[in-house]
């Protein structure tokens, strides 16, 4: 009787957290374009040596001997979004214990559309950036996804579209941003200082003998964090990696009479990642100077493969897995979902933004050269693929709608 009860209660707890996941990323996302669109006013006008002044100031933490001095663009892209990867962390780790991705036949149908919606814009960027081999570091700019504005775009086509597709999504998403992570922690990574490496290995072994001896104190997790965080900082693996370690170690059990440490801290930090996180790196990051963007600007190798990668490769590579997928039996499709459904999701999952902006910064450094191969262009590229994305995504998925109003 016990156990017929935790189940059913876990259930429940699985599927309020789905609904106010998808509240919070579609809202959060249209912050994102304000702040988005903020940055890039900002950027063209008159006052952008106010805007560059504020985004390239340092900030700096000094305790006797111990100091980290970084601009406020790497604090929000080093420190900021270590905490938005701990909470995708959270999310993940809980629908792997006990929601969407918990069997094996719940995640694989997400899992194999997630690999074709990652490779197949890789093949193409790489494809058209054969001969730049100078290029050839943004391959991994065009296999992301913005759950945000994904959600968000999903979100304008109102209760009609059935939650089993909002799922597909979320889950398809998660999974894209868990790639995203190996991606970073695999090829953007400089030199390797292992002892650095070592004392985060320590760390980590360490938050995990206190989650396996039941020790749910928060507090304990957050402080062992800051260090696993400051090691990895000077490891020379992106600090983002911190965030979905720190994530794997926080207890998730639900005792009677007992909250969840898990979904303790996602609950405080969930809120705070999409309305505080994200519009702060679109606002830092999204500076697009308008004057490089021309016909010939995207005619460029590199924002041409971006821009097809998301824009062809996206919906390619997870509408042809898909389909693959269900014609061998492997998978079922969702409820209530069909093929024209999974080609305007699909669509969807182009849009890039943030995380590809985020990897964009990794792949071509700032004092690379822009003319040929930089931020700038690369940026255009990210924008047009963008936008056109969410644009046919949401045209498929509104007259898919209509014929069975």
């Amino acid at each position: 009787m016990i156990n017929k009860e935790t189940t059913f209660n876990t259930e429940i707890f699985s599927r309020n957290f789905i609904i106010s996941f998808l509240k919070t990323e579609s809202a959060s996302g249209v912050l994102l374009i304000i702040f988005s669109i903020l940055a890039i006013i900002l950027a063209n006008s008159e006052l952008s040596n106010f805007y560059y002044s504020i985004k390239n100031s340092y900030l700096s933490i000094n305790f006797e001997s111990f100091q980290i001095k970084e601009t406020v663009h790497h604090w929000v892209n080093d420190g900021l979004m270590a905490i938005f990867f701990l909470v995708i962390g959270l999310e993940l780790k809980r629908e792997m214990i006990n929601g969407q991705l918990s069997t094996f036949s719940k995640v694989l149908l997400p899992g194999i559309a997630a690999i074709g919606g990652m490779a197949v814009p890789a093949i193409i960027y790489i494809i058209i950036n054969k001969n730049n081999p100078m290029a050839m570091s943004g391959w991994a700019i065009p296999t992301a996804t913005d759950i945000a504005f994904s959600l968000a775009v999903l979100s304008v086509l109102g209760n009609r579209v059935p939650v089993s597709l909002k799922v597909f999504l979320l889950s398809l998403a998660i999974i894209d941003d868990l790639g995203a992570v190996m991606v970073i922690a695999l090829y953007y990574t400089a030199e390797i200082s292992y002892i650095h490496l070592l004392y985060a290995l320590a760390t980590f072994v360490i938050l995990m003998i206190l989650n396996l001896s039941n020790i749910r104190i928060i507090s304990i997790y957050i402080f062992g964090g800051l260090f696993l965080w400051y090691f990895i900082l000077h490891s020379g693996i992106h600090t983002t990696i911190a965030g979905v370690i720190l994530a794997s170690t926080i207890p998730f059990s639900v005792k009677k009479s007992s909250h969840s440490p898990l979904k303790y801290l996602e609950e405080k930090l969930h809120t705070f990642s999409g309305f505080i996180i994200l519009p702060l790196f679109a606002f830092f990051n999204a500076d697009i100077n308008l004057g490089s963007i021309s016909f010939i600007s995207l005619t460029n190798t590199v924002p041409m493969g971006i821009m097809l990668g998301l824009l062809l490769g996206k919906p390619i590579g997870i509408t042809l897995l898909t389909y693959i997928s269900i014609k061998t039996k492997l998978c079922q499709l969702p409820s209530n979902v069909n093929m024209y459904d999974i080609l305007g999701v699909s669509f969807l999952c182009g849009i890039g933004f943030t995380m590809s902006l985020f990897i964009n910064a990794l792949a071509f450094p700032e004092n690379i050269n822009i003319v040929s191969f930089g931020q700038e262009y690369s940026k255009s590229g990210i924008f047009f693929g963008s936008i056109l994305s969410g644009i046919l995504g949401y045209v498929i998925l509104k007259i898919r709608l209509k014929k069975h109003e």
